[in-house]
């Protein structure tokens, strides 16, 4: 069963701990990325019009996608702190629904659902849906969805199709409303991918690559861990395999080393941001975590730099194949078929919904 989802795939998701969430927290963030882009900027090695186009972004729609966390970015806080914070980040989403300040797409991070942390995960799940529900009248914000993390089997995915069954009969919402994606981190999943979406029921959207985790969990020691290490391309390359064509979107992890400090750390941070990102791209990733606001910045450089590098060829290609009426042909040196033309446009539409470029740069084209 192929599950609902958007037909835009958010570029990156922005994870902060459930205590900090609230209804101004997006702007708040873009205006901490426009700060830093202005004191240690110009980015370096991009051209001026997508040094442009990044600075609208943050002005206009900083935040794709954001994480209320209640898992590596919160830690284990007493119960009556997670309970408060259930509550209180509920009453901060309701707030942002009402005032129009909700990201293209939202969520939560629960703890994981294996035997020390269940009991917790369910009762911070069911808190935070009760208090929104609640405030809202039944509604839940567009493209919501929870993130299950570190799970080591199906047995961990069909837990939470069937919790998601019973809230939804609690809450009186339409079969299905409830949706989730989940981070491959352990060795026991990447070994079982096929069968943990198969127990998701239709309710999987994403699948996300928790590649610290996996290293270290596989003996890579913490200094040689990063994105490029050959053991993330294994994990990667195994999730296109299961998961081509059902129906999920599929994520890359963070890079860990930060943006802050003196203009060459930041350039550092930045620098090496750029090149996780644009690797990710490269091998059909297109989205990716993002830990800090001053990532936004190379995040949207990479992404931007990248769509608009060769859109223009793109788009040619494209015209050239409707102007011969679908049928196989040659632009320049580059032969294109129906399949490759299937990913032309879906490299454009991507293109657009992240405001790399604009319909009006592709005259009559779609």
């Amino acid at each position: 069963m192929t599950p609902d989802r958007p037909s835009r795939q958010p570029v990156h998701t922005l994870y902060g701990g459930a205590n900090l969430f609230t209804p101004g927290i997006c702007r708040k963030l873009g205006r901490i990325a426009l700060r830093a882009l202005e004191d240690h900027g110009p980015f370096p090695g991009i051209s001026e019009d997508v040094a442009a186009r990044v600075k609208l972004k943050l002005e206009t729609e900083p935040i794709e996608d954001y994480r209320i966390d209640f898992e590596d970015g919160y830690g284990d806080r007493s119960t009556d702190d997670e309970d408060l914070h259930a509550e209180s980040s509920a009453i901060a989403l309701a707030d942002c629904m009402r005032d129009s300040l909700l990201p293209p797409f939202i969520g939560i991070r629960i703890k994981p659902l294996d035997d020390e942390h269940r009991p917790r995960a369910v009762r911070t799940l069911e808190l935070f849906l009760s208090t929104l529900l609640d405030r809202t009248g039944g509604e839940l914000p567009p493209n919501f969805v929870v993130t299950l993390p570190k799970l080591t089997g199906p047995h961990n995915t069909a837990a939470l199709a069937d919790l998601f069954d019973l809230l939804e009969i609690q809450h009186a919402l339409p079969a299905g409303t409830l949706k989730f994606e989940f981070l491959v981190e352990t060795p026991p999943a990447v070994a079982s991918l096929t069968a943990i979406l198969d127990a998701a029921r239709g309710r999987a959207t994403g699948a996300h690559l928790g590649a610290y985790d996996y290293m270290a969990s596989i003996g890579i020691p913490a200094t040689a861990q990063n994105l490029l290490h050959p053991a993330c391309d294994f994990v990667r390359n195994h999730m296109q395999m299961a998961y081509s064509a059902r129906g999920v979107f599929l994520a890359d992890g963070a890079t860990n080393l930060m943006p802050i400090g003196s203009r060459d750390d930041v350039h550092r941070g930045w620098q090496m941001h750029f090149r996780d990102v644009r690797n990710s791209l490269s091998n059909g990733f297109y989205q990716g975590w993002d830990l800090h606001p001053a990532q936004l910045v190379s995040r949207y450089a990479a992404v931007h730099s990248f769509f608009r590098a060769d859109f223009t060829s793109v788009a040619a290609r494209l015209r050239n194949f409707q102007e011969k009426f679908a049928r196989a042909t040659l632009t320049g040196t580059v032969f294109d078929d129906a399949a490759t033309i299937r990913g032309l446009v879906a490299y454009l539409d991507r293109a657009i919904d992240c405001a790399a470029i604009s319909k009006s740069e592709i005259p009559t084209l779609v």
